[in-house]
Parts: structure tokens; sequence; C-alpha cells
């Protein structure tokens, strides 16, 4: 394959899609190329050139790769951090370029994907998509049937209100609760600010799930290369998108 190939066929041989959506999607300004928005007929080198669809870095790499890690507590989820703080890229002992999909706050623990398929990671992160993440909460306070409810419901953001939680409550007594919620938007720390509109103070937060992957097997600071049958489900949740 040579160096540097038209960029429509590469971002079609990269898997965003037939030849003609790639070069619709050029057409529509939504493509840049290091930093430039792409024009029909630009050349692009996988090795050298970063691309960008809708403002989401696209790896060029025919050869997607996809990992799940066990994020710890203390971990910037981002690729390079400007204050030097350790970054969950710092746990990835792997070659090339990758990054997280979406983002888990530094305190959050538990399931990221790392990959190098951009678009993927875009869809996968879009509220419109709805792809469920889960997580186990810990707080302090007591959840009233009214709070529970508003959870259920949806809680209104200065943004506007989010999307109904499914919740389920573990244990709710003695000043502390246990609650399994599940969400499919990405907000700005969303399901902490959730809590805090129901009185309820976040003590220890886990993301379990995503879709279809889950952490089962996968100790804390660990992660993995993703199963062909996982891959599947997920470019399955992009198509069904």
């Amino acid at each position: 394959m040579p160096p540097e190939e038209r960029l429509q066929k590469r971002l079609a041989a990269a898997g965003l899609g037939p030849r003609r959506k790639c070069e619709a999607m050029i057409e529509a300004g939504r493509v840049e190329v290091n930093g430039r928005t792409a024009i029909l007929g630009d050349r692009v080198d996988a090795a050298r050139d970063k691309v960008t669809v809708d403002g989401i870095p696209f790896g060029l790499e025919v050869d997607k790769r996809y990992f799940l890690l066990n994020k710890p507590p203390g971990y910037i989820t981002t690729a390079k951090d400007t204050r030097r703080r350790p970054t969950v890229m710092d746990l990835i002992h792997e070659e090339g370029r990758l990054f997280p999909v979406g983002r888990l706050d530094r305190d959050t623990r538990g399931l990221l994907l790392i990959t190098n398929d951009g678009y993927l990671g875009q869809r996968l992160m879009h509220p419109s998509h709805g792809v469920d993440k889960t997580y186990m909460v810990q707080a302090a306070g007591h959840l009233s049937p009214k709070g529970l409810a508003k959870l259920r419901r949806g809680v209104p953001f200065e943004e506007g209100i989010t999307a109904p939680a499914k919740v389920k409550v573990l244990t709710n007594e003695g000043g502390r609760c246990l609650l399994e919620m599940t969400i499919h938007e990405g907000r700005k720390r969303q399901v902490r600010r959730m809590c805090a509109a129901v009185s309820l103070e976040v003590v220890d937060l886990i993301r379990t799930r995503l879709g279809p992957l889950d952490l089962k097997g996968l100790g804390e600071g660990s992660y993995r290369v993703l199963t062909p049958q996982e891959v599947n489900s997920l470019l399955a949740l992009e198509e069904e998108g």
C-alpha cells in the first residue's frame, strides 16, 4: 500500500464507511487533516497525518485496536495532560496512537475503553445512540422515595434535564446507600451531580459496564485486549445507531 492515498479511500479502508459516504463527509466540512478542513482530492499518510471526523480523532490505520482498562482512582482520563498529572495512558503499554473513549473523573474507577478507532468511540459516547453505562454508586445520605422518582424521571441541570436513569437500590440505611445506576448520556460529572440533586454525596463511584462490556476478571489498574466477539458487539451497536 502506498504511503500516501486519497483521503476518502483511506477513510473507507479504515472503516468509516463506503467511499461515497466518506466523500460526503469531506464535502460537508466534517473532516480535518492536521487541523485544516479537508477537501476532496487530499492525500494522507496513515503514519504521519492526524485526521479528525466531527472533531474526534480518527486513526487511519486499517488495523483497529481495542483495549478494556479497569481504571484506578487518581488518573486523568485523557491522552495527555499539560499539568503533567498521571493519565490513564500511563497504564497502557502499547505501541501506536491510542486514546480513551469518553471520560471518567479522576476519582472515579472502573471500565474504560481504549482504542484507535475514533469514529466508533464518538458514536459510543453520543447520547443519541443510547449506549448504556452502568455505575455502582456508594453515597452518604438517605435516598427518599421522592428522590428515587426524580432520578428515574430526569434531573434538571443548568444545561437541561437529564434523560431518566435506571436505578436499583441495593442498600439504603444508616445514613448510607448503595445504588446501581444506568445512564446513556455522558455529561460532565453526571452521576455525581444527579446524586447531589437528591441530597446524596457520592463517596465511591465505579463504572461496571459499557454496553456489552463488563469488568469481570479484570483487576484494578489492569487492562486486556477485547475479544473478537466483544469487538463485534461494539460494531453492532454502532450499526444500530
